[in-house]
């Protein structure tokens, strides 16, 4: 079993409480928004077998999508309305650029990745440990 957190710039690991990621965090990240072929040899240099590599990097996508999703929804949470009429459709300016902002992020995987390869990310294999 793999337990991966992110790691604070100080390497201290995170618990679980602290996975938020900062907006800024992701505004600024180095991320990229769009496909990027990534060397094998330096993808896995860290655990020497790619399948765990991409397993920790896969585990660690997972967690921020269910935090920007979880983000995303508050936000937009905000700008619902409440009516019992079908017919009632609002276009709502700040939503859409919510939205917008979302859409507009690199996708869970890619941040993942770059948080792996600049040692961003903390993990351990409890099997091993046994």
């Amino acid at each position: 079993m793999l337990l991966v957190n992110p790691v604070r710039p100080n390497k201290k690991k995170l618990n679980k409480f602290d996975l938020k990621m900062d907006m800024n965090d992701l505004k600024n990240s180095k991320a990229a928004v769009s496909t990027k072929t990534i060397n094998k040899n330096e993808f896995d240099k860290k655990t020497d077998n790619i399948y765990e590599a991409i397993s920790i990097a896969a585990k660690r996508a997972v967690q921020i999508n269910s935090e920007i999703k979880k983000e995303l929804l508050e936000k937009l949470e905000e700008f619902a309305t409440y009516s019992d009429s079908l017919e009632e459709v609002f276009e709502n300016k700040e939503q859409i650029e919510v939205s917008k902002f979302y859409e507009k992020l690199p996708k869970p995987h890619a941040l993942a990745v770059e948080e792996w390869l600049t040692d961003k990310i903390y993990f351990r294999n409890t099997e091993k440990e046994e």
